[in-house]
């Protein structure tokens, strides 16, 4: 059987040699290959092959005995391995169909000159196999362009498991059981083609009611079986089909799941209800949307399943110095400093072979490449998104994160200026036509848009998740606005109110993609001649009932006279307009509205768009709040890192990482300074707290250590019960931990390293040779017990080249895992890292370990380097 399809290309180069062109002999023998393929691999029955030529036209038809087991035709996705027979014959034929009888199957096209429209196809046929009893199956919420993946995925691996076990090679699969699941898996297919025709064809989201045959529980649990073996073995490359993505093999269990537990009389579970595993969670798709992109006021880019870059915002491009133009079409390496740029490839490759996320979901701490050179300490977060035609697109976040101040790009080592040169002068790839972004589908005139107590209730939950799972306010009112023209309205806007009472039109989202861009900016001040139903909507009114545009009077404002405009260009049969109100402050208005010929706005309708208006000014207020915040607080963690001092043949590099869960700022610190006597201080601290008053306590204990040590010039166990006696002065002793640290050179080429600790996380000594190990003397009592004891102190001698690294708790601790662990977690990454340079040492670090943790993060390493 394996031999089928070789031996049918053989016969039709015997039946048509010199008789036809040698393309259209081609042609014909790929076509033929194919469908004999698609029999052997779905019938195992025998087959049989005719071709013959009447009047220039090639009639070709291949033949089984399954005639129960209908045709499938699939639609073709970007990353399928299989399932491309049927659309070739669709795009090369001039007609092609399928015939059933009583015992056989006929598969046929035809190959001459072009048909009339009308007679160009038979076309395949119902799709769904007639198997005795059926039962239905209820598939809530599922989403297509993901089914439509897994779908594709689960036909090649078992059709490569068929291949193989035709040569001797089952993978320990037992026979029987890859039969059944080959002939399931069909059949699944089968009744979600058949089950979706009625559904729209722009639906992302679709619930599918199967008719399934009755008998099929014990081959759904040969398939799970079979599918889960594969895997494993896709996992090990012992196949060549890659390994399913996390959200594949979700969805794939979520559906076996669901058919199984029906047919025991369970009752359906809708995909969006399901819990997720973190894994799967992370790299869940959501429709692709560039107009997102470009209205996030996050740094953003777009890279595409080929690394290269095909959209980036403005904040993205000041933050590397780029023009956003400038950067679509480049490779995603032209931002990556080169000694990462072999870590993104083998992580990016091992994402597409092995399917296993290592960073997506997850905030990364790592340096962006400046155009001009210099490194940007940002915290990376990758999503994954679903383009139209179902590749998969990473939208990345550069948050940029407080450091700090790095030295001038002269001053890097030489490898460092080769790669920023690189950089520089890495010419654009040829450009490409970029990939057309998902937009939502355009109604029919006409369509019944009412809406069942159900509905309006699910359109409410959503309006929140689709909120509160934005980055920012433009980014969270573009998806409200995106979901509200899919549910509810033809078109939406959203004006705000900001802190000096200016009105601004934060957005204007139309159904349409092709419809003309409102304007979207700065607005009149609603001043007090204004009458017009926005401006009462902004001073607390409504929500408010309008038919048509609104009408205009002798004395209209100028806010009266762009709402009028706005509702005229958009076109208006009914509108409410609603105001946003929450914690007694009016911060704005939301209007929606639908065409003429669409049914108009009643009453119910008024009363669900004022629920939506008070949800969303809910958002509105916590985002604003979030963000004031957030700029407050890295302002002032960007003012308390101190610029690490240049030291001939000392080498210094520092990292801070503020926690990704609180307000952005805590109690970790570190210094580095010179002392009067020669020798160099190297601080590490860690306040009790997580937040600004953590801070502020931080910032007077590192300002009383600096200059105790500058004045007292005494070992350090002296330098910090110095400190501790004056942080008895300040109003509300602080407590927290320390490790003070000196670094003086010694005779024969060497350091030493003289530390006391007050209660701290012990220095991590690592030798060039790769040995690490922890200084566990100089331990003594945190900082604020009370206690007047006396404090230990240590000493080391350092050989050249080694690295001592002072940390914070947030590099090692992880919740429910004993400290120990992250102890040795530490120290087998910072052996391995040995023979890093400083700087590629301290971001390694960071990737492998900060991107883990919950907790503020702050390490400083210090290296001799003698000439």
């Amino acid at each position: 059987m394996p031999m089928s399809a070789a031996h049918a290309r053989a016969f039709v180069r015997d039946q048509l040699a010199g008789s036809v062109a040698p393309d259209t002999l081609c042609t014909v023998e790929l076509l033929v290959s194919e469908l004999v393929t698609n029999a052997v691999l779905h019938t195992r029955t025998e087959i049989g092959v005719s071709v013959r030529l009447v009047d220039g036209t090639v009639h070709a038809r291949v033949v089984d005995h399954e005639p129960r087991r209908g045709l499938v035709p699939r639609r073709r996705h970007p990353y399928t391995d299989t399932g491309r027979g049927l659309y070739l014959v669709e795009r090369l034929a001039s007609r092609y169909g399928a015939d059933a009888g009583e015992t056989t199957k006929a598969v046929w096209f035809e190959l001459g000159p072009p048909v009339a429209p009308s007679a160009a196809s038979a076309g395949w046929g119902p799709a769904v196999p007639c198997f005795g009893a059926r039962r239905s199956v209820t598939l809530a919420d599922l989403p297509w362009a993901l089914c439509m993946a897994e779908q594709q995925h689960r036909h090649a691996l078992l059709r490569e498991l068929v291949l193989a076990s035709a040569t001797g090679e089952p993978l320990d699969i037992r026979p029987d059981d890859l039969e059944a699941a080959h002939d399931v898996s069909n059949v699944i297919s089968a009744c979600v083609a058949a089950a979706q025709e009625d559904q729209p064809a722009d639906a992302d989201v679709r619930t599918l009611t199967l008719s399934v045959p009755a008998h099929l529980t014990p081959a759904l649990l040969a398939l799970r079986r079979v599918l889960d073996r594969a895997e494993e073995a896709t996992r090990f490359e012992a196949l060549l089909t890659r390994p399913a993505l996390p959200q594949l093999s979700a969805l794939r269990r979520w559906m076996l799941d669901e058919i199984i537990g029906q047919f025991g009389g369970g009752a359906p579970t809708a995909w969006t209800v399901v819990p997720r595993e973190p894994t799967a969670s992370s790299l869940e798709l959501r429709p692709w949307n560039r107009e997102q992109i470009r209205a996030s006021r996050f740094p953003t880019i777009a890279i595409d399943d080929r690394n290269q870059i095909i959209a980036a915002n403005e904040a993205a491009a000041d933050l590397v110095g780029w023009d956003d133009g400038d950067l679509v079409g480049r490779r995603l390496p032209v931002l990556i400093p080169e000694h990462l740029r072999e870590r993104h490839l083998a992580a990016f490759t091992s994402l597409l072979l092995t399917g296993r996320p290592r960073i997506l979901g997850r905030p990364v701490p790592v340096p962006a490449l400046h155009r001009d050179g210099r490194l940007i300490p940002i915290r990376l977060l990758i999503q994954a998104q679903e383009m139209s035609d179902g590749r998969t697109v990473f939208v990345a976040q550069l948050l940029p994160r407080t450091a700090a101040p790095e030295p001038p790009s002269g001053d890097w080592p030489g490898e460092l200026k080769e790669s920023r040169a690189a950089a520089l002068t890495e010419p654009p790839p040829p450009a490409e036509s970029p990939p057309r972004p998902y937009e939502p589908g355009t109604r029919e005139p006409g369509r019944d848009r009412s809406m069942s107590e159900l509905a309006r209730l699910s359109l409410l939950a959503e309006s929140r998740r689709a909120g509160s799972e934005a980055e920012d306010l433009p980014q969270a009112l573009r998806e409200f606005g995106l979901l509200l023209t899919r549910r509810l309205a033809d078109w939406c806007a959203v004006d705000l109110i900001d802190e000096h009472d200016e009105v601004e039109r934060a957005i204007v989202v139309h159904h349409d993609p092709g419809a003309s861009p409102a304007y979207e900016g700065a607005l009149p001040p609603p001043s007090s001649p204004t009458r017009g139903p926005l401006a009462r909507v902004l001073r607390g009114a409504g929500p408010l009932l309008l038919t048509g545009t609104p009408p205009m009077g002798q004395g209209e404002s100028p806010l009266d006279a762009r709402y009028a405009e706005l509702s005229e260009q958009l076109g208006v049969g009914s509108a409410v307009v609603a105001s946003l109100q929450a914690h007694r402050e009016v911060l704005g208005a939301l209007t929606v509205g639908r065409l003429g010929a669409q049914q108009p706005f009643m009453q119910d309708d008024v009363d669900l768009v004022g629920e939506l208006a008070r949800g969303l000014a809910l958002q509105v207020a916590n985002l604003r709040r979030f963000t004031r915040v957030r700029t407050i607080a890295q302002s002032l963690q960007h003012s308390l890192l101190p610029a690490l001092p240049e030291i001939e043949n000392l080498g210094l590099a520092a990292r801070y990482v503020p926690s990704a869960i609180t307000a952005q700022v805590g109690g970790d610190w570190y210094d580095g300074f010179a002392l009067p006597d020669g020798g160099t201080a190297v601080v590490i601290g860690d306040v009790t707290g997580s937040d600004i008053d953590a801070t502020a306590t931080m910032s007077r204990l590192s300002s009383m250590l600096r200059g105790i040590s500058v004045v007292c010039q005494e070992p350090p166990e002296e330098v910090l019960r110095h400190l501790d006696m004056a942080n008895r002065t300040l109003p509300q002793e602080a407590t927290g931990t320390c490790v003070y640290a000196v670094v003086k050179e010694s005779g024969a080429g060497l350091c030493e390293l003289s530390f006391s600790s007050a209660g701290h996380l012990p220095p991590l000594l690592t030798t060039q040779d790769g040995e690490a190990r922890y200084l566990e003397d100089g331990g003594g009592l945190m900082l604020g017990t009370g206690f007047d004891l006396p404090r230990p102190g240590s000493r080391t001698l350092l050989p050249a080249h080694s690295t001592v690294l002072l940390y914070t708790d947030g590099l090692i601790e992880r919740r429910g895992e004993p400290l120990d662990r992250g102890l040795e977690r530490l120290r087998e990454h910072a052996a391995a890292l040995a023979h890093a340079p400083l700087e590629v040492f301290c971001d390694e670090l960071l990737i492998r370990l900060g991107s883990d943790s919950t907790d503020d993060t702050a390490f400083i390493a210090l290296r001799p380097t003698p000439p």
